[in-house]
Protein backbone atom coordinates (compact mmCIF):
# COMPACT_ATOMS: atom_id res chain seq x y z
CA UNK A 1 0.00 0.00 0.00
CA UNK A 2 1.19 3.84 -0.13
CA UNK A 3 1.04 6.36 2.37
CA UNK A 4 0.47 10.20 2.17
CA UNK A 5 1.77 12.11 5.13
CA UNK A 6 0.24 14.85 5.69
CA UNK A 7 1.79 17.34 7.79
CA UNK A 8 0.72 21.05 9.35
CA UNK A 9 2.73 23.84 8.57
CA UNK A 10 4.92 24.97 11.25
CA UNK A 11 3.96 28.24 13.64
CA UNK A 12 2.87 30.76 11.45
CA UNK A 13 2.85 34.60 12.32
CA UNK A 14 -0.06 34.96 14.88
CA UNK A 15 -1.38 38.44 15.36
CA UNK A 16 1.35 40.26 12.94
CA UNK A 17 0.63 42.40 9.96
CA UNK A 18 1.22 39.10 7.38
CA UNK A 19 -0.13 35.49 9.05
CA UNK A 20 1.59 33.71 5.98
CA UNK A 21 5.44 34.03 7.48
CA UNK A 22 6.84 31.21 9.67
CA UNK A 23 7.50 32.26 13.15
CA UNK A 24 11.18 31.66 14.22
CA UNK A 25 9.88 28.46 16.13
CA UNK A 26 7.49 27.47 13.09
CA UNK A 27 10.98 27.00 11.23
CA UNK A 28 12.70 24.88 13.75
CA UNK A 29 10.19 22.96 14.47
CA UNK A 30 10.52 22.34 10.46
CA UNK A 31 13.83 21.25 10.96
CA UNK A 32 12.91 19.17 13.57
CA UNK A 33 10.74 17.03 11.71
CA UNK A 34 13.17 16.86 8.75
CA UNK A 35 15.67 15.38 10.66
CA UNK A 36 13.23 12.77 12.56
CA UNK A 37 11.41 11.88 9.39
CA UNK A 38 15.29 11.36 7.78
CA UNK A 39 16.33 9.15 11.35
CA UNK A 40 12.77 6.76 10.59
CA UNK A 41 15.05 6.10 7.24
CA UNK A 42 11.58 7.39 5.59
CA UNK A 43 11.55 6.96 1.68
CA UNK A 44 9.25 9.78 -0.12
CA UNK A 45 9.01 9.19 -3.72
CA UNK A 46 6.90 12.95 -3.65
CA UNK A 47 6.52 16.43 -1.70
CA UNK A 48 3.86 18.23 -2.40
CA UNK A 49 2.56 21.94 -0.84
CA UNK A 50 0.12 24.34 -1.35
CA UNK A 51 0.71 27.70 -2.87
CA UNK A 52 1.05 29.91 0.87
CA UNK A 53 3.80 30.43 1.79
CA UNK A 54 4.36 28.89 5.38
CA UNK A 55 3.09 25.36 3.78
CA UNK A 56 5.95 25.64 1.29
CA UNK A 57 8.68 27.14 3.78
CA UNK A 58 7.60 24.03 5.81
CA UNK A 59 8.57 21.85 3.61
CA UNK A 60 11.86 23.33 2.50
CA UNK A 61 13.16 23.74 5.91
CA UNK A 62 12.08 20.29 6.35
CA UNK A 63 13.63 18.45 3.62
CA UNK A 64 16.79 20.33 3.78
CA UNK A 65 16.98 18.79 7.07
CA UNK A 66 15.92 15.48 5.68
CA UNK A 67 19.02 15.91 2.69
CA UNK A 68 20.92 16.63 5.44
CA UNK A 69 20.72 13.74 7.43
CA UNK A 70 21.54 11.33 4.18
CA UNK A 71 17.90 11.36 2.66
CA UNK A 72 17.03 11.84 -0.61
CA UNK A 73 14.31 14.25 -0.74
CA UNK A 74 12.03 14.84 -3.49
CA UNK A 75 11.77 18.17 -5.98
CA UNK A 76 8.60 20.36 -4.41
CA UNK A 77 5.54 20.17 -6.89
CA UNK A 78 2.94 23.15 -6.06
CA UNK A 79 -1.02 22.12 -5.67
CA UNK A 80 -3.31 25.16 -4.78
CA UNK A 81 -6.13 22.24 -3.48
CA UNK A 82 -4.04 21.60 -0.50
CA UNK A 83 -4.36 25.67 0.78
CA UNK A 84 -6.12 26.33 3.90
CA UNK A 85 -9.46 27.88 4.04
CA UNK A 86 -9.99 31.54 3.85
CA UNK A 87 -9.77 32.56 7.70
CA UNK A 88 -10.06 35.73 7.06
CA UNK A 89 -12.86 36.43 4.60
CA UNK A 90 -14.82 33.91 6.57
CA UNK A 91 -14.43 36.07 9.60
CA UNK A 92 -15.45 39.23 7.25
CA UNK A 93 -18.71 37.80 5.92
CA UNK A 94 -20.10 36.18 8.84
CA UNK A 95 -18.80 38.62 11.74
CA UNK A 96 -21.30 40.89 11.19
CA UNK A 97 -24.22 39.15 11.80
CA UNK A 98 -22.89 37.96 14.80
CA UNK A 99 -22.36 41.90 16.43
CA UNK A 100 -25.58 42.03 18.43
CA UNK A 101 -24.58 38.82 20.40
CA UNK A 102 -20.36 39.78 20.40
CA UNK A 103 -20.19 43.61 20.28
CA UNK A 104 -16.35 43.48 20.96
CA UNK A 105 -15.81 41.04 18.55
CA UNK A 106 -14.55 43.24 16.20
CA UNK A 107 -11.51 44.90 18.51
CA UNK A 108 -10.79 40.98 19.38
CA UNK A 109 -10.53 40.06 16.00
CA UNK A 110 -8.18 43.02 15.38
CA UNK A 111 -6.01 42.46 18.29
CA UNK A 112 -5.92 38.92 18.25
CA UNK A 113 -1.88 38.24 19.26
CA UNK A 114 -3.63 39.84 22.94
CA UNK A 115 -6.83 37.72 23.09
CA UNK A 116 -5.91 34.46 21.74
CA UNK A 117 -8.53 32.39 23.68
CA UNK A 118 -11.42 34.98 22.94
CA UNK A 119 -10.22 34.63 19.46
CA UNK A 120 -9.94 30.99 19.21
CA UNK A 121 -13.74 31.16 20.90
CA UNK A 122 -15.17 33.78 18.48
CA UNK A 123 -13.20 31.95 15.50
CA UNK A 124 -14.67 28.40 16.74
CA UNK A 125 -18.32 29.78 16.41
CA UNK A 126 -17.85 31.46 13.26
CA UNK A 127 -16.13 28.40 11.50
CA UNK A 128 -19.38 26.61 12.98
CA UNK A 129 -21.52 28.64 11.40
CA UNK A 130 -19.59 28.75 8.28
CA UNK A 131 -19.59 24.51 8.67
CA UNK A 132 -23.39 24.80 8.35
CA UNK A 133 -23.72 26.60 5.17
CA UNK A 134 -27.07 28.33 6.72
CA UNK A 135 -25.20 31.90 6.51
CA UNK A 136 -23.18 32.16 3.33
CA UNK A 137 -22.94 34.90 1.36
CA UNK A 138 -22.68 35.44 -2.39
CA UNK A 139 -18.73 35.27 -3.17
CA UNK A 140 -17.32 33.18 -0.34
CA UNK A 141 -16.22 30.05 -0.92
CA UNK A 142 -19.14 27.48 1.17
CA UNK A 143 -17.64 24.45 3.24
CA UNK A 144 -18.80 22.62 0.56
CA UNK A 145 -16.47 24.11 -1.94
CA UNK A 146 -13.97 23.97 0.32
CA UNK A 147 -14.12 19.91 0.72
CA UNK A 148 -14.26 19.58 -3.18
CA UNK A 149 -11.38 21.60 -3.48
CA UNK A 150 -9.44 19.69 -1.13
CA UNK A 151 -11.50 16.48 -2.62
CA UNK A 152 -10.07 17.16 -5.98
CA UNK A 153 -6.00 17.46 -4.63
CA UNK A 154 -6.30 14.56 -3.32
CA UNK A 155 -8.07 12.64 -6.21
CA UNK A 156 -4.95 13.95 -8.63
CA UNK A 157 -2.65 12.33 -5.81
CA UNK A 158 -4.07 8.88 -5.95
CA UNK A 159 -4.42 9.37 -9.81
CA UNK A 160 -0.37 9.81 -10.64
CA UNK A 161 0.99 8.13 -7.63
CA UNK A 162 2.42 4.49 -8.06
CA UNK A 163 1.17 1.70 -5.28
CA UNK A 164 3.74 2.03 -3.16
CA UNK A 165 4.73 5.70 -3.36
CA UNK A 166 4.95 7.46 0.06
CA UNK A 167 3.67 11.05 -0.81
CA UNK A 168 4.53 14.06 2.01
CA UNK A 169 1.50 16.73 1.74
CA UNK A 170 2.39 20.12 3.36
CA UNK A 171 -0.31 21.95 4.44
CA UNK A 172 -2.55 23.33 7.08
CA UNK A 173 -5.05 22.37 9.65
CA UNK A 174 -8.31 23.55 8.14
CA UNK A 175 -7.67 21.78 4.80
CA UNK A 176 -6.78 18.22 7.29
CA UNK A 177 -9.82 18.43 8.72
CA UNK A 178 -12.00 18.69 5.41
CA UNK A 179 -9.90 15.03 4.53
CA UNK A 180 -10.78 13.74 7.96
CA UNK A 181 -14.60 14.52 6.82
CA UNK A 182 -14.08 13.13 3.99
CA UNK A 183 -11.66 9.89 4.68
CA UNK A 184 -13.28 8.66 8.05
CA UNK A 185 -17.11 10.18 7.48
CA UNK A 186 -16.78 12.26 10.85
CA UNK A 187 -19.37 14.97 11.28
CA UNK A 188 -17.91 18.70 10.44
CA UNK A 189 -18.67 19.72 13.35
CA UNK A 190 -16.87 17.14 15.24
CA UNK A 191 -14.04 16.88 12.51
CA UNK A 192 -12.96 20.71 13.51
CA UNK A 193 -12.90 19.68 17.95
CA UNK A 194 -10.39 17.73 16.30
CA UNK A 195 -8.96 20.45 14.39
CA UNK A 196 -8.61 22.51 17.34
CA UNK A 197 -5.77 19.70 18.18
CA UNK A 198 -3.81 19.62 15.52
CA UNK A 199 0.10 21.08 16.70
CA UNK A 200 2.16 22.40 14.05
CA UNK A 201 4.32 20.21 11.51
CA UNK A 202 2.23 17.25 13.07
CA UNK A 203 1.47 14.96 11.02
CA UNK A 204 -1.30 12.68 9.76
CA UNK A 205 -0.77 8.97 7.51
CA UNK A 206 -3.29 8.00 5.14
CA UNK A 207 -2.69 4.47 4.20
CA UNK A 208 -3.71 3.74 0.38
CA UNK A 209 -4.73 0.94 -2.84
CA UNK A 210 -5.94 2.53 -5.81
CA UNK A 211 -8.70 4.87 -4.69
CA UNK A 212 -9.23 3.26 -1.48
CA UNK A 213 -8.10 5.65 1.38
CA UNK A 214 -7.53 4.94 4.88
CA UNK A 215 -6.55 7.05 7.96
CA UNK A 216 -3.93 5.09 10.25
CA UNK A 217 -2.27 8.10 12.18
CA UNK A 218 -3.75 10.99 13.59
CA UNK A 219 -1.69 14.40 14.75
CA UNK A 220 1.77 13.10 15.59
CA UNK A 221 3.91 14.97 17.39
CA UNK A 222 6.27 12.96 19.00
CA UNK A 223 9.51 14.46 16.96
CA UNK A 224 8.35 17.89 18.96
CA UNK A 225 7.74 15.80 22.21
CA UNK A 226 11.09 13.93 22.26
CA UNK A 227 12.84 18.01 22.63
CA UNK A 228 11.18 17.77 25.82
CA UNK A 229 11.03 21.52 25.03
CA UNK A 230 6.77 22.73 25.30
CA UNK A 231 7.20 25.73 23.81
CA UNK A 232 7.68 23.84 20.38
CA UNK A 233 4.60 22.43 20.78
CA UNK A 234 1.87 24.93 19.17
CA UNK A 235 -1.48 24.87 17.29
CA UNK A 236 -1.41 28.01 15.61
Amino acid sequence: MGSIYLIRHGQASFGADDYDVLSPTGIVQAEILGGHLAQLDLRLDRCIAGDLRRQQHTAEAAMAQFSANGQSAPALEIDPAFNELDADAIIRALLPAMLAQEPGAIDIMRNAGQNRAEFQRLFALIIGRWVQGNYDPPGLQSWLGFVEQVQAGLRRILETSGNNDRIAVFTSGGTITALLHLITGVPAQQAFELNWQIVNTSFNQLKFRGHEVALACFNSYTHLQLMKTPELITYR
